[in-house]
Protein backbone atom coordinates (compact mmCIF):
# COMPACT_ATOMS: atom_id res chain seq x y z
CA UNK A 1 0.00 0.00 0.00
CA UNK A 2 1.48 3.34 -0.98
CA UNK A 3 1.62 6.15 1.56
CA UNK A 4 -0.91 8.40 -0.28
CA UNK A 5 -3.35 5.47 -0.61
CA UNK A 6 -2.91 4.64 3.07
CA UNK A 7 -3.58 8.26 4.06
CA UNK A 8 -6.66 8.38 1.82
CA UNK A 9 -8.00 5.18 3.38
CA UNK A 10 -7.46 6.45 6.92
CA UNK A 11 -9.16 9.74 6.06
CA UNK A 12 -12.14 7.98 4.49
CA UNK A 13 -12.57 5.73 7.55
CA UNK A 14 -12.20 8.47 10.16
CA UNK A 15 -15.83 9.71 10.26
CA UNK A 16 -17.44 6.26 10.34
CA UNK A 17 -15.08 5.01 13.09
CA UNK A 18 -15.66 8.17 15.14
CA UNK A 19 -19.41 7.69 14.75
CA UNK A 20 -19.17 4.09 16.02
CA UNK A 21 -17.32 5.26 19.15
CA UNK A 22 -19.87 8.02 19.81
CA UNK A 23 -22.76 5.61 19.27
CA UNK A 24 -21.24 3.21 21.81
CA UNK A 25 -21.31 5.94 24.42
CA UNK A 26 -17.98 7.74 24.21
CA UNK A 27 -18.09 11.51 24.53
CA UNK A 28 -17.21 13.31 21.32
CA UNK A 29 -13.92 14.78 22.55
CA UNK A 30 -12.82 11.53 24.21
CA UNK A 31 -13.79 9.53 21.12
CA UNK A 32 -11.74 11.76 18.85
CA UNK A 33 -8.71 11.58 21.16
CA UNK A 34 -8.92 7.79 21.12
CA UNK A 35 -9.31 7.74 17.34
CA UNK A 36 -6.27 9.98 16.89
CA UNK A 37 -4.21 7.51 18.95
CA UNK A 38 -5.50 4.67 16.78
CA UNK A 39 -4.62 6.55 13.58
CA UNK A 40 -1.07 7.13 14.82
CA UNK A 41 -0.78 3.43 15.59
CA UNK A 42 -2.15 2.57 12.13
CA UNK A 43 0.48 4.71 10.43
CA UNK A 44 3.13 2.86 12.43
CA UNK A 45 1.80 -0.69 12.01
CA UNK A 46 -0.07 -0.94 8.72
CA UNK A 47 2.83 -0.63 6.26
CA UNK A 48 4.32 -3.88 7.65
CA UNK A 49 1.09 -5.59 8.74
CA UNK A 50 -1.92 -4.31 6.73
CA UNK A 51 -5.17 -5.45 8.39
CA UNK A 52 -7.78 -7.47 6.52
CA UNK A 53 -10.53 -5.26 7.98
CA UNK A 54 -9.10 -1.72 8.33
CA UNK A 55 -12.27 -0.23 9.81
CA UNK A 56 -12.63 -3.06 12.32
CA UNK A 57 -8.98 -2.67 13.30
CA UNK A 58 -9.40 1.06 13.91
CA UNK A 59 -12.62 0.59 15.90
CA UNK A 60 -11.01 -2.06 18.12
CA UNK A 61 -7.82 -0.09 18.78
CA UNK A 62 -9.65 3.23 19.30
CA UNK A 63 -12.17 1.66 21.69
CA UNK A 64 -9.34 0.12 23.71
CA UNK A 65 -7.59 3.50 23.87
CA UNK A 66 -10.85 5.04 25.05
CA UNK A 67 -11.22 2.37 27.73
CA UNK A 68 -7.62 2.88 28.84
CA UNK A 69 -8.31 6.59 29.27
CA UNK A 70 -11.57 5.87 31.07
CA UNK A 71 -9.82 3.50 33.49
CA UNK A 72 -7.66 6.41 34.58
CA UNK A 73 -10.82 8.28 35.58
CA UNK A 74 -12.24 8.46 39.05
CA UNK A 75 -15.67 7.13 37.99
CA UNK A 76 -14.96 3.49 38.90
CA UNK A 77 -18.45 2.08 38.38
CA UNK A 78 -18.86 3.57 34.90
CA UNK A 79 -15.35 2.44 34.08
CA UNK A 80 -16.19 -1.18 34.91
CA UNK A 81 -19.43 -0.99 32.95
CA UNK A 82 -17.56 0.20 29.88
CA UNK A 83 -15.03 -2.64 30.20
CA UNK A 84 -17.89 -5.14 30.36
CA UNK A 85 -19.42 -3.56 27.26
CA UNK A 86 -16.31 -3.97 25.12
CA UNK A 87 -17.38 -5.91 22.03
CA UNK A 88 -15.37 -8.94 20.95
CA UNK A 89 -12.75 -8.36 18.24
CA UNK A 90 -14.01 -8.96 14.72
CA UNK A 91 -15.33 -7.21 11.63
CA UNK A 92 -16.89 -3.80 12.21
CA UNK A 93 -20.62 -3.48 11.49
CA UNK A 94 -21.40 -2.72 7.87
CA UNK A 95 -23.81 0.06 8.83
CA UNK A 96 -22.52 3.55 8.15
CA UNK A 97 -22.91 5.76 11.21
CA UNK A 98 -21.34 8.77 9.49
CA UNK A 99 -24.75 10.40 9.13
CA UNK A 100 -24.90 10.80 12.91
CA UNK A 101 -21.74 12.87 12.78
CA UNK A 102 -23.26 15.25 10.25
CA UNK A 103 -26.16 15.95 12.58
CA UNK A 104 -23.88 16.23 15.61
CA UNK A 105 -21.55 18.70 13.87
CA UNK A 106 -24.50 20.78 12.66
CA UNK A 107 -26.08 20.94 16.11
CA UNK A 108 -28.15 24.12 16.62
CA UNK A 109 -26.16 25.01 19.76
CA UNK A 110 -23.10 25.68 17.58
CA UNK A 111 -22.38 28.86 15.67
CA UNK A 112 -22.15 28.44 11.88
CA UNK A 113 -18.36 28.92 11.91
CA UNK A 114 -17.93 26.32 14.66
CA UNK A 115 -20.25 23.88 12.89
CA UNK A 116 -18.25 24.22 9.68
CA UNK A 117 -14.91 23.74 11.47
CA UNK A 118 -16.18 20.70 13.38
CA UNK A 119 -17.62 19.16 10.21
CA UNK A 120 -14.30 19.55 8.40
CA UNK A 121 -12.46 18.05 11.38
CA UNK A 122 -14.75 15.15 12.26
CA UNK A 123 -16.42 14.26 8.97
CA UNK A 124 -13.86 15.59 6.52
CA UNK A 125 -10.89 14.22 8.41
CA UNK A 126 -8.86 17.41 7.89
CA UNK A 127 -6.23 18.40 10.43
CA UNK A 128 -6.61 21.51 12.54
CA UNK A 129 -3.66 23.01 10.69
CA UNK A 130 -5.30 22.41 7.30
CA UNK A 131 -8.57 23.99 8.43
CA UNK A 132 -6.73 26.98 9.91
CA UNK A 133 -4.84 27.53 6.66
CA UNK A 134 -8.05 27.32 4.66
CA UNK A 135 -9.64 30.00 6.83
CA UNK A 136 -6.45 32.07 7.04
CA UNK A 137 -6.44 32.10 10.85
CA UNK A 138 -3.72 30.98 13.30
CA UNK A 139 -3.73 27.27 14.09
CA UNK A 140 -4.16 28.02 17.81
CA UNK A 141 -7.29 30.05 17.08
CA UNK A 142 -8.81 27.22 15.05
CA UNK A 143 -7.83 24.66 17.70
CA UNK A 144 -9.69 26.68 20.34
CA UNK A 145 -12.74 26.98 18.09
CA UNK A 146 -12.83 23.23 17.45
CA UNK A 147 -12.23 22.41 21.13
CA UNK A 148 -15.12 24.63 22.20
CA UNK A 149 -17.36 23.01 19.60
CA UNK A 150 -16.40 19.51 20.77
CA UNK A 151 -17.15 20.44 24.38
CA UNK A 152 -20.52 21.84 23.33
CA UNK A 153 -21.66 18.64 21.62
CA UNK A 154 -20.01 16.15 23.99
CA UNK A 155 -23.18 15.62 25.98
CA UNK A 156 -25.56 15.57 23.02
CA UNK A 157 -27.44 12.33 22.45
CA UNK A 158 -28.39 11.49 18.90
CA UNK A 159 -31.57 9.63 19.74
CA UNK A 160 -33.84 11.71 17.52
CA UNK A 161 -33.76 12.44 13.78
CA UNK A 162 -31.44 15.32 12.96
CA UNK A 163 -32.30 18.40 10.97
CA UNK A 164 -31.24 17.73 7.38
CA UNK A 165 -31.75 21.38 6.44
CA UNK A 166 -29.17 22.48 9.03
CA UNK A 167 -26.63 19.93 7.79
CA UNK A 168 -27.13 21.12 4.22
CA UNK A 169 -26.63 24.75 5.20
CA UNK A 170 -23.36 23.87 6.93
CA UNK A 171 -22.15 22.06 3.82
CA UNK A 172 -23.21 25.00 1.64
CA UNK A 173 -21.23 27.33 3.93
CA UNK A 174 -18.17 25.12 3.42
CA UNK A 175 -18.66 25.24 -0.36
CA UNK A 176 -19.04 29.00 -0.47
CA UNK A 177 -15.74 29.47 1.38
CA UNK A 178 -14.02 28.48 -1.89
CA UNK A 179 -10.40 27.55 -1.33
CA UNK A 180 -7.12 28.86 -0.01
CA UNK A 181 -3.87 27.39 1.25
CA UNK A 182 -3.52 23.64 0.77
CA UNK A 183 -7.19 22.80 1.28
CA UNK A 184 -9.74 23.25 -1.48
CA UNK A 185 -12.92 23.79 0.54
CA UNK A 186 -15.19 23.83 -2.51
CA UNK A 187 -13.92 20.41 -3.60
CA UNK A 188 -14.07 19.22 0.01
CA UNK A 189 -17.72 20.31 0.24
CA UNK A 190 -18.52 18.36 -2.94
CA UNK A 191 -16.82 15.26 -1.48
CA UNK A 192 -18.71 15.55 1.82
CA UNK A 193 -22.04 16.12 0.08
CA UNK A 194 -21.46 13.05 -2.09
CA UNK A 195 -20.86 11.13 1.12
CA UNK A 196 -24.08 12.46 2.63
CA UNK A 197 -26.02 11.65 -0.56
CA UNK A 198 -24.80 8.05 -0.31
CA UNK A 199 -25.97 7.85 3.32
CA UNK A 200 -29.40 9.47 3.05
CA UNK A 201 -32.06 9.38 0.32
CA UNK A 202 -33.33 12.96 0.30
CA UNK A 203 -34.14 15.13 -2.74
CA UNK A 204 -32.65 18.28 -1.18
CA UNK A 205 -29.34 16.48 -0.53
CA UNK A 206 -29.33 15.60 -4.22
CA UNK A 207 -30.30 19.18 -5.05
CA UNK A 208 -27.37 20.58 -3.09
CA UNK A 209 -24.94 18.13 -4.72
CA UNK A 210 -26.25 19.11 -8.17
CA UNK A 211 -25.95 22.81 -7.31
CA UNK A 212 -22.35 22.38 -6.15
CA UNK A 213 -21.37 20.42 -9.24
CA UNK A 214 -22.94 22.96 -11.59
CA UNK A 215 -21.23 25.90 -9.87
CA UNK A 216 -17.93 24.05 -9.53
CA UNK A 217 -17.99 23.26 -13.25
CA UNK A 218 -17.53 26.97 -14.04
CA UNK A 219 -14.74 27.51 -11.57
CA UNK A 220 -11.73 27.72 -13.89
CA UNK A 221 -13.51 30.27 -16.11
CA UNK A 222 -14.40 32.62 -13.24
CA UNK A 223 -11.04 34.35 -13.06
CA UNK A 224 -8.67 35.82 -15.65
CA UNK A 225 -4.93 35.03 -15.65
CA UNK A 226 -4.34 38.19 -13.59
CA UNK A 227 -6.78 36.98 -10.93
CA UNK A 228 -9.58 39.42 -11.80
CA UNK A 229 -13.21 38.26 -11.79
CA UNK A 230 -14.86 37.28 -15.08
CA UNK A 231 -18.67 37.79 -15.04
CA UNK A 232 -20.80 34.82 -16.09
CA UNK A 233 -21.82 36.46 -19.37
CA UNK A 234 -18.17 36.97 -20.34
CA UNK A 235 -16.81 33.58 -19.34
CA UNK A 236 -15.22 31.23 -21.87
CA UNK A 237 -17.76 28.41 -21.83
CA UNK A 238 -15.26 26.12 -23.48
CA UNK A 239 -13.44 26.06 -20.13
CA UNK A 240 -16.49 24.79 -18.25
CA UNK A 241 -16.31 21.18 -17.02
CA UNK A 242 -18.92 19.45 -19.19
CA UNK A 243 -18.62 16.20 -17.23
CA UNK A 244 -19.53 17.90 -13.96
CA UNK A 245 -22.39 19.74 -15.70
CA UNK A 246 -23.80 16.51 -17.14
CA UNK A 247 -23.59 14.81 -13.74
CA UNK A 248 -25.19 17.76 -11.98
CA UNK A 249 -28.07 17.92 -14.46
CA UNK A 250 -28.67 14.16 -14.18
CA UNK A 251 -28.76 14.30 -10.37
CA UNK A 252 -31.07 17.33 -10.48
CA UNK A 253 -33.50 15.74 -12.91
CA UNK A 254 -33.80 12.65 -10.70
CA UNK A 255 -34.44 14.86 -7.65
CA UNK A 256 -37.05 17.01 -9.40
CA UNK A 257 -38.86 13.89 -10.61
CA UNK A 258 -39.70 13.09 -6.99
CA UNK A 259 -41.90 16.22 -6.86
CA UNK A 260 -40.61 17.40 -3.46
CA UNK A 261 -39.18 20.74 -4.51
CA UNK A 262 -36.83 22.51 -2.14
CA UNK A 263 -34.57 25.53 -2.13
CA UNK A 264 -31.40 23.79 -3.31
CA UNK A 265 -33.19 22.01 -6.15
CA UNK A 266 -34.59 25.34 -7.36
CA UNK A 267 -31.17 26.99 -7.14
CA UNK A 268 -29.67 24.08 -9.05
CA UNK A 269 -32.33 24.48 -11.74
CA UNK A 270 -31.23 28.10 -12.25
CA UNK A 271 -27.59 26.99 -12.45
CA UNK A 272 -28.53 24.26 -14.94
CA UNK A 273 -30.24 26.77 -17.23
CA UNK A 274 -27.09 28.90 -17.25
CA UNK A 275 -24.95 25.81 -17.93
CA UNK A 276 -27.26 24.66 -20.74
CA UNK A 277 -26.98 27.90 -22.74
CA UNK A 278 -24.33 27.67 -25.51
CA UNK A 279 -23.85 31.45 -25.24
CA UNK A 280 -24.89 34.12 -22.76
CA UNK A 281 -27.30 35.54 -25.34
CA UNK A 282 -29.11 32.18 -25.58
CA UNK A 283 -29.81 31.95 -21.83
CA UNK A 284 -33.46 31.13 -21.12
CA UNK A 285 -34.12 34.07 -18.80
CA UNK A 286 -37.89 33.55 -18.83
CA UNK A 287 -37.46 30.11 -17.24
CA UNK A 288 -34.90 31.50 -14.82
CA UNK A 289 -37.41 34.11 -13.63
CA UNK A 290 -39.95 31.31 -13.13
CA UNK A 291 -37.49 29.37 -10.97
CA UNK A 292 -36.75 32.52 -8.97
CA UNK A 293 -40.49 32.85 -8.42
CA UNK A 294 -40.40 29.34 -6.92
CA UNK A 295 -37.43 30.32 -4.75
CA UNK A 296 -39.24 33.41 -3.49
CA UNK A 297 -42.21 31.20 -2.62
CA UNK A 298 -39.97 28.71 -0.82
CA UNK A 299 -37.73 31.14 1.05
CA UNK A 300 -39.12 34.68 0.94
CA UNK A 301 -35.47 35.73 0.89
CA UNK A 302 -34.75 39.38 -0.01
CA UNK A 303 -31.49 38.24 -1.67
CA UNK A 304 -33.48 35.87 -3.89
CA UNK A 305 -35.80 38.76 -4.78
CA UNK A 306 -32.76 40.84 -5.74
CA UNK A 307 -31.46 38.08 -8.01
CA UNK A 308 -34.93 37.76 -9.48
CA UNK A 309 -34.97 41.49 -10.27
CA UNK A 310 -31.76 41.12 -12.28
CA UNK A 311 -33.24 38.12 -14.11
CA UNK A 312 -36.41 40.14 -14.85
CA UNK A 313 -34.14 42.84 -16.32
CA UNK A 314 -32.71 40.23 -18.69
CA UNK A 315 -36.05 38.65 -19.58
CA UNK A 316 -38.27 41.75 -19.86
CA UNK A 317 -35.79 44.59 -20.27
CA UNK A 318 -33.69 46.64 -17.83
CA UNK A 319 -36.49 49.04 -16.88
CA UNK A 320 -38.64 46.14 -15.73
CA UNK A 321 -35.67 44.92 -13.70
CA UNK A 322 -35.18 48.37 -12.16
CA UNK A 323 -38.88 48.49 -11.24
CA UNK A 324 -38.56 45.13 -9.47
CA UNK A 325 -35.38 46.31 -7.76
CA UNK A 326 -37.09 49.49 -6.56
CA UNK A 327 -39.43 47.36 -4.42
CA UNK A 328 -36.46 46.09 -2.34
CA UNK A 329 -34.47 47.63 0.50
CA UNK A 330 -31.49 49.40 -1.03
CA UNK A 331 -29.30 48.33 1.92
CA UNK A 332 -29.34 44.73 0.68
CA UNK A 333 -25.89 43.33 -0.20
CA UNK A 334 -25.12 43.91 -3.91
CA UNK A 335 -28.27 46.02 -4.40
CA UNK A 336 -26.16 48.95 -5.64
CA UNK A 337 -24.16 46.69 -7.98
CA UNK A 338 -27.39 45.23 -9.41
CA UNK A 339 -28.79 48.73 -9.98
CA UNK A 340 -25.56 49.76 -11.70
CA UNK A 341 -25.74 46.78 -14.04
CA UNK A 342 -29.37 47.42 -14.97
CA UNK A 343 -28.72 51.13 -15.60
CA UNK A 344 -25.79 50.16 -17.82
CA UNK A 345 -28.06 47.80 -19.77
CA UNK A 346 -30.54 50.66 -20.09
CA UNK A 347 -27.88 52.94 -21.58
CA UNK A 348 -27.61 55.33 -18.62
CA UNK A 349 -23.82 55.18 -18.39
CA UNK A 350 -23.41 58.14 -16.02
CA UNK A 351 -25.71 56.65 -13.38
CA UNK A 352 -24.23 53.20 -13.90
CA UNK A 353 -20.66 54.44 -13.43
CA UNK A 354 -21.60 56.32 -10.26
CA UNK A 355 -23.38 53.27 -8.82
CA UNK A 356 -20.52 50.91 -9.72
CA UNK A 357 -18.15 53.19 -7.81
CA UNK A 358 -20.52 53.23 -4.83
CA UNK A 359 -20.85 49.45 -4.94
CA UNK A 360 -17.06 49.08 -4.99
CA UNK A 361 -16.81 51.04 -1.75
CA UNK A 362 -19.33 48.70 -0.12
CA UNK A 363 -17.75 45.46 -1.37
CA UNK A 364 -16.06 43.35 1.30
CA UNK A 365 -14.28 41.05 -1.14
CA UNK A 366 -11.14 42.50 -2.74
CA UNK A 367 -11.64 40.79 -6.12
CA UNK A 368 -15.23 42.00 -6.28
CA UNK A 369 -14.16 45.52 -5.32
CA UNK A 370 -11.55 45.58 -8.08
CA UNK A 371 -14.08 44.27 -10.59
CA UNK A 372 -16.64 46.96 -9.76
CA UNK A 373 -13.98 49.69 -9.82
CA UNK A 374 -12.87 48.57 -13.29
CA UNK A 375 -16.45 48.66 -14.56
CA UNK A 376 -16.92 52.20 -13.27
CA UNK A 377 -13.64 53.29 -14.88
CA UNK A 378 -14.54 51.63 -18.19
CA UNK A 379 -17.91 53.42 -18.35
CA UNK A 380 -16.35 56.77 -17.46
CA UNK A 381 -13.80 56.26 -20.23
CA UNK A 382 -16.60 55.52 -22.73
CA UNK A 383 -18.47 58.68 -21.71
CA UNK A 384 -15.41 60.90 -22.15
CA UNK A 385 -14.78 59.87 -25.74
Amino acid sequence: MTVPAEEALLRSLTPSVLAVLVRRGAGFAAAEDALQDALVEAVRVWPAEPPRDPKGWLVTVAWRRFLDATRADTARRRREDLVDEEPPPGPAPAADDTLQLYFLCAHPSLTPSSAVALTLRAVGGLTTRQIARAYLVPEATMAQRISRAKRTVSGVRLDRPGDVATVLRVLYLVFNEGYSGDVDLAAEAVRLTRQLAAAIDHPEVAGLLALMLLHHARRTARTAPDGSLVPLAEQDRGRWDTGAIAEGVEILQAALARDRLGEFQAQAAVAALHADAPTAEETDWVQIVEWYDELVRLTGSPVVRLNRAVAVGEADGPRAGLAALAELDDSLPRHTAAAAYLHERDGDLATAARLYAEAALKATDLAERDHLTRRAARLNARRSR
